[in-house]
């Protein structure tokens, strides 16, 4: 069986791990490395879409991020039990006519045994922002440790 640790029952310090470890996942803007995160069978609600397994979570990515361009994510975590993970987010992108947008959402997560999330139910919002009112200015790819995280930068 596949595993992805840190392993639930979460403490507060593997969750967080568990929450790095996701925003570093999806800034990498790879779908299919993405997706090795959630069991075969994963279930998600993601904006109007509800994707059931692997291979549809990788065709919604691939469709995300061929729509919102130079997107750059931060989550923290907002609360934990034994299998679950609540997490807020903001992530900021463009679209190709250059509109830049900071998306705003949480995400309730739900893991099996074995570290792979069956279930991730998100809720977002888009908002339209002045390039010059971006925030997230990393190069593309992981947030550099040092970098403020969503409290930090009063989101």
């Amino acid at each position: 069986m596949e595993s992805r640790p840190p392993l639930p029952p979460f403490s507060l310090e593997t969750a967080i791990q568990k929450v790095r470890l996701a925003e570093d996942g999806w800034n990498s803007r790879d779908p299919a490395r993405v997706v090795l995160a959630y069991t075969e069978d994963t279930r998600w609600r993601n904006r109007a879409e509800f994707p059931v397994g692997r291979a549809a979570a990788q065709q919604l990515l691939e469709r995300k991020w061929a729509r919102e361009l130079d997107y750059r994510l931060i989550k923290e975590i907002w609360a934990f039990s034994s299998h679950r993970i609540g997490v807020r987010f903001a992530y900021e992108w463009h679209d190709d006519a250059g509109n830049w947008y900071r998306s705003h959402g949480n995400e309730n997560w739900e893991f099996n045994d074995a570290g792979l999330m069956a279930v991730r139910h998100a809720s977002i919002n888009d908002q339209p922002i002045k390039a010059a009112d971006r925030l997230f200015h990393w190069p593309q790819g992981r947030r550099p440790d040092d970098h403020p995280g969503l409290t930090e930068l009063g989101l």
